[in-house]
């Protein structure tokens, strides 16, 4: 997810109809209105207000030029969401999201969670910064555009008894560790996220079925984590993960997760509130905070070394 972002960018871009389900029938793909309906299973619970899990598990690698690949971690995340109705004049009736996610990075050898890490290029052990982004929001989308276009999703297709739902998502933006001049020397944030999303036909195209579960599988491509310490080295890191919407919610996440959350995150047991405003985080703005926060305490505390 994008180190920010886990699942969350995968359907950020899909309108959807919060409400009471409508009548039993079979939803149409060329029918617009149909679309978003689906769109609304894929991603929340099943009203406004109900909170949804999304859970992945994979794999983590470097990709270094030269070298041969490394598995660095295993990874275990979650997504835990609720959807509300919003309408607009002009673009009809919409949908906003509100979210939290977490990734954790885990020995692949014991599973265990990682607290420290042996960095094998620069030969120094750094404390990990687990992706816990609080929050993932979505700006509001409606069933129609400015210019009154209605939603598409173009790769939606079905394939026999199957839903499939495969995008990508291109990220190039200022990187919030970088100074004021990244048009001219980069560091800008590089990455993409490719997600592909699987639904059982049946389900998600009986109306008279309020929300679906997808699985989906994730790819993402991007730069090193910025506790790592990699001071500018080439290379990059691979995500492969595949996960799906949980039909018992939190109490079906494995229990790594779970214990993790208990003890260090008990907030994300529980999506932001519907109302929520704040500006969304990644793992840049959460890492940067900590670091301006460590050096605000030292600097009260007299000289020290920058982390």
């Amino acid at each position: 997810m994008r180190s920010s972002t886990a699942l969350i960018c995968a359907l950020a871009t899909l309108p959807l109809f919060i409400g009471a389900p409508v009548a039993a029938r079979t939803l149409d793909l060329a029918n617009p209105a149909d679309v978003l309906e689906i769109a609304k299973r894929a991603q929340c619970g099943e009203a406004d207000g109900q909170a949804a899990v999304y859970h992945w598990s994979g794999n983590v690698y470097s990709r270094v030029q030269g070298e041969p690949d490394r598995l660095l971690f295993r990874g275990e995340g979650m997504n835990i969401r609720q959807c509300t109705s919003v309408t607009d004049p002009q673009r009809g009736q919409g949908w906003r999201m509100v979210s939290r996610e977490i990734m954790l990075f885990l020995d692949p050898a014991t599973g265990e969670v990682v607290r420290r890490w042996n960095n094998p290029w620069t030969g120094e052990t750094v404390e990990v910064l687990h992706i816990a982004n609080d929050p993932v929001n979505q700006r509001p989308s409606f069933e129609r555009n400015a210019d009154g276009v209605p939603f598409a999703v173009p790769s939606l297709r079905r394939e026999g008894q199957w839903l499939f739902m495969p995008f990508e998502v291109p990220l190039f933006y200022t990187n919030p560790l970088g100074g004021d001049y990244q048009d001219y020397v980069g560091n800008k944030y590089h990455a993409m996220e490719i997600f592909d999303f699987t639904m059982n036909a049946a389900e998600a195209l009986d109306a008279s079925k309020s929300t679906a579960y997808p699985s989906v599988a994730w790819v993402r491509l991007s730069d090193w984590m910025p506790w790592m310490k990699m001071r500018g080295r080439q290379g990059q890191m691979v995500f492969n993960a595949m996960g799906s919407k949980l039909p018992g919610g939190f109490a079906d996440l494995p229990d790594v997760l779970k214990r993790e959350i208990a003890a260090n995150y008990p907030e994300y047991t529980a999506p932001p509130p519907l109302d929520d405003t704040r500006p969304n985080e990644t793992t840049w703005t959460v890492f940067k905070d900590r670091v301006d926060a460590e050096r605000a305490a030292g600097s009260s505390a007299g000289p020290h070394r920058a982390p």
